[in-house]
């Protein structure tokens, strides 16, 4: 089976602080019944949500000068809200999983496989 990376998309405008308790309790249920539902399948490697753009650090080499900076590295509308490795076996089944992560953290979701190992 090939391994797949399902990433969460961003772009701040459903920001945890502006939803309703309600809304976000049932984005948090509708995400964990999703994992549950990788998990069962033993299709789940690795799943994890990631704070905000704020909270990152960039680290750059250039010309062997090692630069750390606050911030990430990209100034984009949208960021990478969390993700999920799964294994599937092959790329219409990491799509029909990916349809369902879409649905249950109500955000766009791209699909991405692996690079494989070189034999020998």
């Amino acid at each position: 089976m090939a391994e797949y990376m399902l990433a969460v998309h961003d772009d701040g405008s459903g920001d945890a602080a502006s939803m309703a308790p309600d809304d976000m309790q049932a984005l948090y249920k509708a995400v964990d019944e999703f994992n549950l539902e990788l998990q069962a399948a033993d299709a789940c490697v690795f799943a994890g949500g990631l704070h905000p753009p704020t909270s990152a650090t960039t680290v750059r080499v250039t010309d062997g000068d090692v630069l750390i900076t606050d911030g990430p590295f990209a100034e984009t509308k949208e960021f990478l809200g969390g993700f999920w490795v799964i294994k599937a076996a092959d790329l219409d089944a990491a799509l029909d999983w990916a349809k369902r992560a879409a649905v249950a953290c109500a955000g766009p979701v791209e699909v991405r496989p692996f690079q494989e190992e070189p034999e020998g």
